[in-house]
């Protein structure tokens, strides 16, 4: 016995650009090493209910590398006494970061003490930065995961249930 199933010609030729649903992240570059960590956070067991994904957690760095004048501090003082010394040539990889945190960054790149006649450092210095704030944070992990789902709230509540 044969059975045969029909589908109209609208549903299974569905334009995959028209279907697929693009959410609204920015994409940046964060060194390797930082960019290691995060992928470690992201495997960890950890990382469940809900399991976040490279935007949340590289948002999450830059929330907590923003979070105080502290932490800011110890930004720049990593892009300065740390990034500096490492080669320029470093490989990077492509990362998406939500529009709040990457309005954070641009804030940041446009700091007095990133103007001249500083040396001025790349948006992607600075999230790597983050990160490496984060990696420095006692229990870092768990703090990053902590500030993904205040991030999670509040993006849901300025954008409704859909978090995006």
């Amino acid at each position: 016995m044969q059975f045969a199933l029909t589908v109209s010609r609208d549903l299974s030729m569905a334009n995959p650009i028209d279907s697929d649903e693009r959410h609204p992240t920015v994409q940046t570059r964060v060194w390797i090493e930082e960019h290691s960590w995060l992928h470690l956070l992201f495997k960890s067991p950890r990382n469940t209910s809900p399991k976040f994904r490279f935007p949340d957690l590289l948002s999450a760095c830059v929330s907590l590398a923003m979070s105080s004048d502290d932490s800011r501090r110890r930004l720049v003082e990593y892009l300065v006494t740390q990034l500096t010394l490492r080669d320029p040539g470093t490989e990077r990889r492509s990362c998406d970061i939500w529009p709040a945190q990457f309005d954070q960054l641009l804030q940041t790149h446009r700091a007095p003490w990133n103007r001249f006649p500083n040396p001025m450092f790349e948006l992607d210095h600075l999230t790597t930065a983050c990160v490496a704030v984060a990696m420095t944070l006692p229990d870092g992990e768990a703090a990053v995961l902590r500030q993904a789902r205040t991030n999670l709230l509040a993006r849901s509540r300025t954008n409704g249930p859909t978090a995006n």
